[in-house]
């Protein structure tokens, strides 16, 4: 079976970055939804070209991804398709579509990170009240800690992931998880809360920022 031209361009992305773990041809959108989602977008919406556009909704923990092309641009792709060879007559089009396929790539690597990172968070959380439960004072002490600590980071296994760029995201958000919560620890239990809350509104980026403006980028 042929790969179609954006499977291959998905499949380079994946090869240089990580892979997203979904198949972006299925985000694929017709004009009608495309037109819905534009409505819904409002103003933003107009400042997106009329030829191709990605957009993006998160609900929950689901992202949701829905990509456009133009029967104008795919005709333009499928008469003069650039593996068989650059110019003028494609060169346009050619950017147009990778950008999109580009922007859903990295919105979902970004989201995945995110997710990684709020995970690894809120079980340690979740380990520390299962530890309290079970202690007849119902304080953790600092052994507890690093007994959970070296189970939920340290005791991990990356050699496990083959992928270097998957291992390299795996490596990072566990390092940013392990510094986070060790500031967490330093918390009374109003503020932690607060933080946490905080914490959780952020994009990945944000959170990447935070935890080593807090932390310095330390290691503890």
């Amino acid at each position: 079976m042929n790969e179609t031209l954006f499977s291959q361009i998905q499949r380079l992305f994946e090869r240089t970055y990580a892979q997203v773990g979904i198949n972006l041809e299925d985000c694929l959108i017709d004009r009608r939804r495309c037109a819905q989602l534009s409505i819904l977008a409002g103003n933003s919406a107009r400042e997106l070209s009329e030829l191709a556009r990605t957009f993006l909704r998160r609900a929950g923990d689901q992202l949701y991804v829905g990509i456009y092309y133009s029967h104008w641009l795919i005709d333009q792709l499928e008469q003069h398709d650039p593996r068989a060879g650059l110019g003028d007559r494609n060169i346009r089009s050619l950017i147009m579509f990778v950008e999109e396929i580009n922007h859903a790539l990295h919105a979902a690597l970004q989201f995945a990170r995110n997710l990684e990172l709020q995970a690894q968070v809120d079980t340690y959380l979740v380990l520390l009240l299962f530890v309290a439960f079970f202690r007849k004072t119902q304080r953790v002490s600092r052994t507890d800690r690093r007994w959970l600590r070296f189970h939920l980071f340290a005791r991990q296994c990356p050699e496990a992931f083959r992928d270097k760029n998957l291992l390299g995201r795996y490596l990072e958000t566990t390092q940013l998880a392990a510094n986070y919560t060790h500031y967490l620890d330093t918390l009374n239990g109003v503020r932690r809360l607060d933080e946490i809350r905080r914490f959780h509104s952020l994009d990945y980026g944000e959170k990447r920022q935070r935890v080593l403006a807090l932390t310095d980028g330390d290691g503890n």
